[in-house]
């Protein structure tokens, strides 16, 4: 019997601008950026598997998450498995985001390991819209309210000293990806995780304030986990860790907190093409006392990624507004007030930074260029990973100006920075987005196209 032909995935494909070439070689980056070197059954495919598929073959394995993924990302929509006419069950990764789930359950499910959570979080589904929906009120109220649970008097003894211990490794680790990427350390960050802060969070505090204290600390030791997950590209990872995270802020009754690791969500779901979940995520964010009981500082960190999210969905005049009110909320941070123990980096190069994003998307590139480089200026090499990731932003903005010379010296500035241990993958897609935007200029003989070419793909052989 003849196999009927998959109309769907033909219209799709259509859409996107793919030839069975292009649908393979975008379906094989997001395989290779997700299983990240583990070999499962279709972690490789060849154009022959995309024409067997749009001829009626269904695609089995990994397969049908990983070219939703990549079909999400080239048409900026969710698109389901049964919108390509595949069958798939429910994402273990949309389970793991279940808000029902409690906290230390969700934080006892670390424990077999990362690569074998990998596995599990890759066995029917990738990063989804779909789970990026956000329990209502009701649920963050129960959370907050949440009763301290009976313990053991056999149970460890928890005071403010355990809490400084968990904020003094957050605070490490978290410079160590400033510097290094989210690559690098991130299954020590997930062995605390498990062990020790699970530990501690079962145990007998002192008091109640120690155990909000407790909640709120191991919260953001969540979301370092997810942001170095991001970081790496290791998408669906994150997401997981970041709805962690969310549930013990809750629990803790820390809304800024709460609106900081929104705020977080909303910046993956920009970079992974999902304006519209972004935008909702985002204005989540500086909602009531996430936005009202935050610092000045704080308040400019929400308030400028909101300010993206705006401008990724076309709203242009309110983006500037978003803008405005973020650099007035940082002018008015000052040693005077009390910054919470709370560890993120955020000051004038972060602002530059996301200014320039923000600007970018709005059209405007004169400025968003200035502000990359006011962001390059006050921030300096120190921090490589985030120097890296604005200096490719930069070069990307100025070959859009039509400004190729001067990218590529941006671009060679990106390259000096990840030389020498940087492990991350958001970095790493600088450089190959580099060679795509040069490429309408290889065959024209500028010298520097030539030799940042040759040097990119030589540093993607490395670390491929």
């Amino acid at each position: 019997m003849a196999r009927e032909r998959n109309e769907r995935l033909a219209l799709l494909l259509l859409e996107a601008g793919w030839s069975r070439a292009q649908a393979t070689a975008a379906y094989n980056r997001v395989a290779a950026e997700t299983l990240n070197g583990e070999v499962r059954e279709n972690s490789k495919i060849g154009r022959s598997h995309v024409s067997m598929w749009v001829g009626g073959v269904q695609a089995s394995g990994i397969a049908p998450a990983i070219l939703c993924q990549a079909l999400s990302r080239r048409l900026k929509r969710e698109i389901t498995p049964q919108e390509i006419g595949f069958a798939a069950a429910i994402s273990p990764a949309q389970e793991a985001l279940d808000w029902r789930v409690d906290p230390l359950i969700a934080l006892s499910d670390l424990g077999n390991g990362v690569d074998t959570d990998r596995r599990r979080l890759l066995a029917g589904g990738v990063y989804s819209a779909a789970a990026l929906i956000l329990p209502d009120a009701a649920w963050w109220e129960a959370m907050a309210a949440e009763p301290p649970a009976e313990v053991s008097v056999a149970r460890k003894r928890v005071g403010h000293g355990d809490v400084e211990t968990v904020r003094e490794l957050t605070l490490a680790f978290s410079r160590m990806d400033q510097r290094r990427g989210g690559g690098h350390g991130r299954r020590a960050v997930d062995e605390y995780l498990k062990d020790e802060a699970h530990s501690f969070l079962r145990g007998r505090f002192a008091d109640d304030e120690t155990r909000r204290s407790m909640f709120s600390a191991t919260a953001e030791l969540a979301y370092l986990s997810g942001w170095m997950a991001f970081d790496n590209s290791e998408h669906a990872v994150a997401l997981q860790r970041f709805s962690l995270a969310v549930k013990l802020a809750a629990r803790s009754g820390d809304a800024p907190l709460s609106g900081h690791i929104l705020r977080a969500m909303a910046h993956q779901a920009l970079d992974m093409g999902f304006r519209h979940e972004a935008l909702q995520l985002a204005q989540a964010s500086v909602h009531g006392q996430r936005y009202a009981a935050a610092t000045p500082r704080e308040r400019a960190l929400l308030g400028v990624v909101h300010a993206r999210a705006l401008a990724a969905n076309r709203h242009n005049d309110r983006a500037a507004k978003a803008l405005l009110r973020a650099e007035d909320d940082l002018s008015n941070a000052h040693d005077g007030i009390k910054e919470p123990d709370r560890t993120f980096f955020f000051g004038e190069a972060s602002l530059a930074h996301e200014t320039a994003c923000t600007l970018r998307d709005m059209g405007d590139h004169q400025r968003a260029v200035k502000e990359f480089r006011r962001s390059v200026r006050t921030r300096g090499a120190a921090f490589r990973r985030t120097h890296a990731v604005t200096l490719g932003y930069m070069g990307a903005t100025q070959i859009a100006q039509g400004g190729v010379e001067e990218a590529c010296a941006t671009w060679a500035s990106v390259l000096d920075a990840m030389e020498g241990g940087i492990y991350s993958g958001r970095a790493r897609q600088r450089v190959v987005d580099m060679r795509h935007l040069l490429s309408p200029y290889r065959k024209r003989g500028i010298p520097a196209v030539g030799a940042l070419d040759a040097r990119a793909a030589s540093y993607l052989a490395q670390v491929d």
